[in-house]
């Protein structure tokens, strides 16, 4: 395999696992971009990415401008003379000036199977939506919106209770053996890339913590879906006693009761049951305001909780048909 001078972009942890599988073969990555460092934590300090860690912590030079806006920023990438770029989760829009800077084009590293979740938030999406499958796409990039022709694909299977924490470390992970092999022969690769199809296209619009709060009326299925996408964040959530009260595991039961949504049924050992639309949700893992996690089964020694009501809306209202 030929050493490529490469220019890797990204920024969140989701894009390290790629990195370290370019440094680790000996590929030589002459930049590293990505976003400017942002304050974090409690203390709100100036944290630097995941991605700049990385390449820190290897001796890798660390770009990180606002945007490429200026010709200057557009001319230093240029200088590197890069074979190739490779786009991972940057956050950053490039335009058709740095799309042109590598000699081979640039390679973005998508967390679905294009056309399917094109956009920012591609694994929440697909676990929102209750997709059985998903996968990585690699492809060449183009001005429109994650539209460029696919060079690679692979696909995985959502697991049943997996979360977007636990399918995010899986696809990180698929990412970086793929991304060698492609590059083992990129050209001959770029000229069998496959156009996307014009059918099957949606897109992962970006998550907003609105999208968090629990709607009782809703089947199970469908909120067992948003606690699963929505964690690590924002995490879906409801209201108890005007609380808020986090749910961080959950799992459907075939049952229906005539209790309006979001009436707590039953509560044992292994979960608390909540009515919903359709079916129950069993809450088995669940976070009160200003508390640590907690197991349902710890929570209810508490908490006497059935009969108790989640949620805002008003429980005498019909269930939606």
């Amino acid at each position: 395999m030929t050493s490529l001078r490469i220019v890797y972009a990204g920024t969140p942890k989701f894009a390290v696992p790629a990195l370290q599988s370019l440094l680790a073969f000996g590929h030589q990555v002459v930049a590293v971009y990505t976003q400017p460092d942002r304050p974090a934590g409690r203390g709100r300090l100036l944290t630097a990415s995941p991605v700049k860690q990385c390449a820190l912590q290897h001796a890798v030079p660390v770009e990180q401008p606002l945007n490429f806006r200026s010709a200057e920023t557009v001319q230093r990438l240029q200088q590197l003379k890069a074979d190739v770029m490779v786009v991972a989760a940057y956050g950053l829009i490039l335009p058709q000036a740095v799309l042109d800077t590598a000699r081979l084009g640039c390679i973005n590293i998508h967390a679905s199977l294009l056309p399917r979740w094109r956009g920012a938030a591609p694994i929440q999406r697909a676990i929102l939506a209750g997709d059985r499958v998903t996968g990585i796409t690699l492809m060449r990039m183009e001005a429109g919106l994650d539209t460029g022709p696919m060079v690679q694909t692979s696909s995985i299977e959502i697991g049943e209770h997996e979360t977007a924490a636990q399918l995010h470390d899986r696809l990180a992970a698929l990412s970086a053996p793929m991304l060698l092999q492609l590059l083992s022969d990129l050209p001959s690769a770029l000229r069998n890339a496959v156009a996307q199809p014009d059918s099957g296209a949606t897109y992962a619009k970006k998550i907003v913590k609105e999208e968090a709060q629990i709607d009782w009326r809703k089947s199970a299925a469908e909120i067992d879906c948003q606690v699963r996408a929505f964690n690590p964040w924002p995490m879906a959530e409801t209201v108890w006693n005007n609380k808020q009260l986090r749910v961080w595991q959950a799992n459907v039961l075939n049952a229906n009761t005539s209790t309006a949504p979001g009436t707590v049924v039953h509560a044992d050992n292994t979960g608390i049951q909540v009515t919903c639309g359709d079916q129950r949700l069993n809450i088995t893992q669940l976070q009160l305001a200003g508390r640590n996690v907690m197991q349902a089964a710890e929570f209810i020694k508490a908490h006497a909780m059935p009969g108790q009501h989640l949620g805002h809306f008003d429980h005498n209202l019909q269930t939606d048909s």
